[in-house]
Formats: C-alpha cells, structure tokens, sequence
C-alpha cells in the first residue's frame, strides 16, 4: 500500500545501512511487549501524547511517529509530492546541509527515514540512549527546518525519475498502477503515490515546503516511543520535536469512494514469460464491524500461511504459481480485498479461473469448522510475532493509534479473533466474495484473458 520509495535507496552511499549494522537489536519478550500493561500515555506539558513501551535492558530508544495525509494530498498535477518530501526532509536541515547532516547521523549510528503512504506521512528514529539528546535535535530541525537545497533536490529527483523509468518496465509496477487507475478513476488513490516523471519533474521547492506546511501539525499526530526513556524525558523530547508545530492540519478532504471496474480484465502486454495478475475486491474500511471477521475469511481464503486455500489450490495442487495471497487493503477512503499472483503466460486463464472459483466458494458457502479453527490459532498465535524489535513495537503501536484503538487493543485483539463465529465469518464472506466480478490488471502475455 505504501508508494514511497525508500530513501535509503536513493543514496549512494547508504549511510544508514552502516547505522542498521551497528545497531544491537532488542529482544523483548513478544508476549510482554504485547501487552497493554507496559504501554504508558504520556502527555507532554504541551498537551502532546504518545504511547511510551519502556525497556531499559538494552540502551536503544526507536521513535515512530506519523501525521495524516499522505499521497492523497498530492495535488493531481504534482502527484509524487508528498513522495519527494519524504525523500527531502532529512537531507539538510538548520545549519546542517546534506552533507553535514547525515554525517551527524552517522558519526552516532542514528537510523532516520521518512515514507508517505496514501493516507500518511510517517517518520522513524532509532538511537543508542547516549546519542539520545544528538538524535533528537537532528530530528526537531529535521521536523522544523529542512532546508530543501537545490543541490540535493536535484539529485533525489534525478534518482525519483529513474526509478519511475524502471517501473514502467517492471510488470509488477505495471500491474499495480493499472490496478489502481482502473479502481479509483479521477481519484487521488487512483494516482501513482511516486508520481509520473512529467509530475516529479513540476514539482517545486515551493511545493515541498507547502507540503510540509499541509502536512506537519499537532492535530493529527500519533508518536510511538520504545526503549531507554522515562517519561518526564519523554514529554520535554515530545514538546521540543513537535511543539512548533501548528495546531492544525491544512488537508484537502479525500472523498470516499467505492472501487470501480469490476468484472473488468485489463491485460498489458509485455513480452516476458510469465503474466504478473493482480486482481481485487471491495473490501472493508478498518472502522467495519465485520472487519475482524473479515480479517478472518480472508486468512482462510488467501492470507499469508501456507494453508490458505488460494495456496493450496493454484500452488499445491495444481503448480501454477509459486505463490498467490490475498489481502485486506483498508484505507481512509475505501476498503479494498486485493491479490496478486504471476504465473506462465499459457496458464494464466487456468490460474484466474482457479482463483475466481475459490472466492466463489468461499462468498457461498464460507469455511469448514476445521479451517476456521486453524485459522484463529494461526492468527491469534502470531500476534506476538509482530512485535519482536523495538522498530516492529513502535510500527505497530502507530499503526493501532492510527485506526482509532486505544492502548487496551493489544489485550483485546487476540480475544476479538477468538470470539469470531462461523455465522460471522460465513455472513462477511458473502459480503465480500458473494459477487467474485474482480478486477483484473495482467501484464505479460497472457493466452485466454
């Protein structure tokens, strides 16, 4: 879901890789780190909160924080702006050019990225304790002044358009932007989050400081802190990072918009052995009462685990792919159930036909009892999984903030699972995979699409 093409790529000398290496990682206790009881809010004396995992075993702090307002905010003829922000925010800020400030990084072994999904623009910090004070003030001016100099400017653009070179020969890429355009037409989910090379080339200094004016406020700002902090430092950190900034987000309102184009097969052709095939529903916004449940079914039809029925189906049964998965894609504005597959160029009618007919079944009739059981233990037993770094704990307390939850979720998640019915999930099912008329987006050269 997330368009940003990660900065760290468009370095040459990737600085913050050395950083990553440097770094030792923590460790906690999965079980623990998921639990709600060491999960402290901390409001800072300006009134800014955030969600505080303490650990002191190991001396690491990671930062995480995220603000609305992502792609969506792009206007259409700069689509890829809020991209390139998040590619220019960190090189150079205050009296620091580029130079100068990912040396600071890297003289401490500081790891700092930005990204801007559709919907969010998200930064993360990750220090050693004793370079906390260091890290902070390169992120308050990182936050507060970046300087978008021309030099810099140039070259993250120059590495934006030949990334958007290599996407447009990238079936995946391909694929995915039709996907896209064919689903919300006219809207902003509808446009590349990386811009088009005319776009990228438009877009101005003016446009990234505007952007960074939009974007950058305390309204809509979650913050995510695990490691080596007490939280009366926590709260000076949380006002002097974020307190300069305006109260109030200027966002322009992204509509709600139902997917267009099913029953719709959009083939590209490509000279390439196999198709590349994704494929999507409508699906569910997070907000959805039947969204647990739906999380659910969509395990069972085509989640990650080896045991999902697309798996066994296209992969096991009939080797027609090495892989295909099914997701739930639930943004601001829409909900979608979105998957992909690639598969020889003289089977891909067989593999859409197979995948077709399972979210069929699955809309009719739903999962067997054994299917829905396995599934919960999957789901509920890899819950703790999730939060095996202090990266993966900050990501996933944002991520929670983000859909409204309250820090008592990660108590409640597992239960929620395990209370799903097979009423609620055969119910959810025929919502979702009741009318299988998918879109379609195969780039290859398919025989029978």
């Amino acid at each position: 879901m997330t368009a940003y093409l990660p900065r760290r790529h468009l370095l040459t000398g990737s600085l913050a890789m050395s950083a990553a290496i440097a770094l030792p990682e923590l460790a906690p206790s999965p079980a623990r780190a998921a639990g709600s009881a060491r999960i402290e809010v901390v409001r800072s004396p300006g009134g800014i909160e955030a969600w505080l995992v303490r650990q002191t075993h190991l001396p690491i702090i990671a930062i995480d924080f995220a603000v609305r307002g992502g792609s969506s905010q792009d206007a259409a003829d700069k689509a890829g702006t809020a991209n390139f922000l998040a590619a220019m925010v960190d090189e150079g800020a205050a009296e620091l050019t580029s130079q100068g400030f990912h040396q600071a990084l890297e003289d401490r072994a500081i790891e700092l990225s930005f990204s801007a999904s559709r919907d969010t623009f998200s930064g993360s910090m990750r220090m050693l304790s004793e370079h906390r004070d260091e890290a902070v003030r390169l992120l308050k001016i990182a936050v507060q002044q970046p300087r978008f100099d021309a030099e810099p400017m140039e070259r993250i653009r120059q590495a934006l358009l030949s990334s958007i070179r290599r996407s447009s020969t990238n079936p995946n890429a391909i694929a995915s932007e039709t996907f896209w355009a064919t689903a919300f037409p006219g809207h902003p989910y509808g446009r590349r989050s990386s811009g088009t090379a005319d776009s990228v080339r438009a877009i101005s200094r003016d446009d990234l400081v505007a952007m960074r004016a939009r974007l950058f406020a305390r309204e809509h700002l979650k913050v995510a802190v695990v490691g080596d902090i007490a939280p009366d430092d926590l709260g000076r950190l949380l006002d002097d990072v974020f307190g300069t900034l305006a109260p109030k987000a200027d966002l322009t309102m992204v509509p709600d918009i139902a997917m267009a184009g099913l029953g719709e097969r959009r083939v590209m052709p490509l000279e390439i052995p196999q198709t590349i095939i994704s494929f999507g529903l409508p699906g569910l916004k997070r907000p959805d009462p039947d969204f647990i449940p739906a999380f659910v079914a969509n395990h069972i039809l085509g989640g990650g685990s080896f045991s999902s029925r697309l798996y066994r189906e296209v992969r096991e049964k009939r080797g027609l792919a090495y892989s295909v998965s099914s997701g739930l894609a639930a943004l601001d504005s829409a909900g979608l159930v979105t998957g992909g597959t690639s598969t020889r160029n003289d089977r891909a009618a067989e593999s859409l036909s197979v995948i077709q007919a399972e979210f069929a079944r699955m809309g009719a009739d739903g999962p067997t009892d054994e299917e829905l059981d396995q599934a919960k233990r999957y789901l509920i037993g890899a819950w703790a999984m999730r939060f095996e770094t202090s990266n993966a704990i900050a990501a996933n307390l944002i991520r929670i903030q983000l859909d409204g939850f309250a820090p008592d979720y990660l108590d409640k998640r597992n239960g929620l699972i395990d209370a799903v019915t097979m009423d609620e999930v055969r119910k959810v099912a025929r919502r979702l995979f009741g009318d299988p008329r998918m879109l379609v987006a195969a780039v290859g050269k398919p025989v029978g699409l």
